[in-house]
């Protein structure tokens, strides 16, 4: 193969990943947050999908009697969704000690009970 098909290919791979952002934010796996652009205040927080978030920033826009370019709303990509288990629960550390790591074997348990190795 020659740089050309190398390129085509990049270019495809970075379509269907671009398509596949899209499909989510459309079928409402993330959620959408709603901010002022002036004050970066945030007016609503948690809604699915995206239609109902342009319904929600619309309504929101009218209920406070702003202007179209001062309501916003973008996905949210912080700490929701399954990563928002990370934080809290403990570290239990082990009573054998690890050559491979220098250090103990490491366990975290979750609020919920889960468990995860800490490599």
């Amino acid at each position: 193969m020659e740089g050309r098909d190398f390129r085509k290919i990049e270019i495809v791979i970075e379509a269907l990943r671009r398509h596949k952002e899209f499909q989510e934010l459309v079928e409402g796996v993330n959620p959408f947050l709603i901010y002022r652009t002036d004050t970066g205040a945030v007016l609503a927080r948690g809604i699915y999908g995206f239609e109902q978030a342009k319904a929600k920033a619309n309504e929101l826009r009218k209920r406070y009697g702003l202007k179209w370019e001062l309501v916003k709303f973008k996905a949210e990509r912080n700490s929701s969704g399954a990563y928002k288990r990370q934080s809290g629960g403990r570290v239990d550390y082990s009573r054998n000690y690890n050559p491979s790591k220098h250090g103990r074997f490491r366990v975290r348990i979750n609020p919920d009970g889960s468990t995860a190795d800490i490599d």
